[in-house]
C-alpha cells in the first residue's frame, strides 16, 4: 500500500488501518500509506482531537526507543442495540467494542406492530442509558435487528411473513423521532436479525473465517451469511431464507407465508410447538420449545432431533454452495439434539470434501448475537474510511 493517496491515505483511512490493526505505531503508518511523517502527524492529531484514537506503551521503534502504540478507543461513545424477537424484545447500552454496559429484556409481540412496539422500545433507552451512566449526546448510532427479510438500504422489513403491519415501515424514521428529539438526529441501521447473529459470532469468535453460516431456529428459520468479513445480503436482503425452500414431501404444511410445504412450517420452533400440543405437551412458541428441551422432555427432544434431520436436508445443498469453514446454529432449538440431527443429515449426503474442513457448532453468543452484531454494523458503518473524514470534516 506505500505510495498510495488521496482518500485511501486520509485520516479515516488511518483509522481503519489502526483498527485493523495492521498499523498501530507512526512508523507503520508511514509505511503503509506512504505519507511522510508530518502528515501521519496531522491526520493523527485530527483522531486525538476527536477521541477516537488513543496511545499507549508498547510497540517498538527502529530506533530503539518505544513507540506508543495506537489504538480505537472503543470508550469514547456508545450504541444503543436493539433485537427484536416475535415473543420478546432486548436492548443495550454497548460500548464500540461491544461489551455490554447495561441491558434489558421483556415480553413484547412483533404482531402488536410496528407503532406500538417502537414506541415501547424507545422508552427503554432513557433508563438504560441512565443506567450505563452514558449521556445521551454520547449514543453514535442505534443498531436494530428485527426477524424478517431486511432492505438495507432503506432500513425497512420488506414482506415479513412473521411481522403483520410491518411491510415498508420506516423503522429507523420512527425510532430517530422517537429517542431524543432535543438532539441532532443519531443514524438507525436495521437489519435481520439471523444476518446480525452471524455477524456478532463471526467477529467475535471466528474472524479468521472467510464463510461463515448461522442458521437460526426459533419461531422461524433464517440464515446468516458472512463472506469475506460481510454480511451476504444478497440484492435486497433477501439472502439466508432457508426457511421457505419448499420441502418435497411435506405439501400439507401450512406456512405462515401462505405457502405449503415450507421448511419452517415442518422444522421451527413454532411447527415444533404445534406437534408438541398436539401430542400433549402443551406449547405455543419457541420458547416454549426451548423450556421443554431445558428440561429434557423425551417428546421434544425426538421432535428436535428429527427437525435437525429436515433442515440439515436443506443444510447440504447450502454447506455444497457456500462451502464455510464453519456452520453455527442458534436460536431456541440450538442444542444438541437438534444439532445430532444436522450431523447426521449432513455428513450422510454431503461430499466429504464438503465437510472435511467444516467446524458444526452452536451457539457462543447465545442470547446477545444480535445485540454484538447490531453494534458491529453500526461501528464498522460510521467509522468507514469515506464516513468517518466526513465526520470529522463535520467536526472541525
Amino acid at each position: 500500500m506505500a505510495g498510495s493517496t488521496g482518500t485511501q491515505a486520509s485520516a479515516g483511512h488511518l483509522l481503519q488501518l489502526i483498527r485493523s490493526g495492521r498499523a498501530t505505531t507512526r512508523g507503520e503508518l508511514q509505511a503503509a500509506t506512504g505519507l511522510s511523517r508530518s502528515t501521519v502527524g496531522h491526520r493523527l492529531d485530527q483522531l486525538f482531537r476527536a477521541g477516537w484514537v488513543r496511545g499507549g506503551a508498547g510497540g517498538t521503534s527502529t530506533g530503539g526507543r518505544p513507540s506508543a502504540r495506537l489504538e480505537f478507543d472503543p470508550g469514547h461513545a456508545v450504541v444503543l442495540a436493539v433485537n427484536l424477537e416475535t415473543r420478546h424484545g432486548r436492548a443495550a447500552v454497548m460500548d464500540l467494542a461491544g461489551t455490554p454496559l447495561a441491558e434489558h429484556t421483556t415480553p413484547l409481540d412483533i404482531t402488536d406492530g410496528p407503532e406500538r412496539v417502537l414506541d415501547e422500545v424507545a422508552g427503554w433507552f432513557g433508563p438504560l442509558l441512565e443506567r450505563a451512566g452514558a449521556d445521551p449526546g454520547r449514543v453514535c448510532g442505534i443498531g436494530l435487528s428485527v426477524p424478517g427479510p431486511v432492505d438495507w438500504e432503506s432500513g425497512q422489513a420488506v414482506q415479513p411473513p412473521i411481522m403483520p403491519g410491518w411491510d415498508r415501515y420506516p423503522i429507523g424514521e420512527r425510532i430517530r423521532r422517537a429517542f431524543h428529539p432535543a438532539l441532532a438526529p443519531v443514524p438507525v441501521l436495521v437489519d435481520n436479525d439471523a444476518n446480525l447473529m452471524a455477524y456478532g459470532e463471526q467477529r467475535a469468535g471466528y474472524p479468521d473465517c472467510s464463510a461463515f453460516v448461522l442458521v437460526k431456529v426459533s419461531t422461524g428459520i433464517g440464515a446468516g451469511v458472512v463472506v469475506g468479513g460481510e454480511i451476504y445480503r444478497g440484492i435486497d436482503g433477501g439472502a439466508g431464507d432457508i426457511g421457505h425452500i419448499r420441502l418435497h414431501d411435506r405439501p400439507d404444511a401450512l406456512c405462515m407465508c401462505g405457502s405449503y410445504g415450507c421448511l419452517a412450517a415442518v422444522a421451527s420452533g413454532r411447527a415444533l410447538a404445534r406437534d408438541l400440543s398436539a401430542a400433549g405437551r402443551p406449547a405455543a412458541s419457541g420458547s416454549d420449545v426451548r423450556a421443554l428441551l431445558a428440561e429434557g422432555d423425551p417428546t421434544a427432544v425426538r421432535m428436535a432431533r428429527d427437525a435437525g434431520r429436515r433442515v440439515g436436508e436443506v443444510l447440504v445443498t447450502v454447506v455444497t454452495l457456500l462451502n464455510p469453514g464453519v456452520l453455527m446454529v442458534g436460536g431456541d432449538l440450538a442444542g444438541v439434539p437438534f444439532l445430532t440431527g444436522v450431523r447426521e443429515l449432513l455428513y450422510q449426503r454431503a461430499l466429504p470434501r464438503t465437510t472435511a474442513h467444516l467446524q458444526v457448532v452452536t451457539s457462543r453468543l447465545g442470547d446477545r448475537a444480535s445485540l454484538v452484531g447490531a453494534t458491529a454494523m453500526v461501528v464498522e458503518s460510521l467509522y468507514s474510511p469515506a464516513r468517518a473524514d466526513a465526520r470529522l470534516a463535520a467536526l472541525a
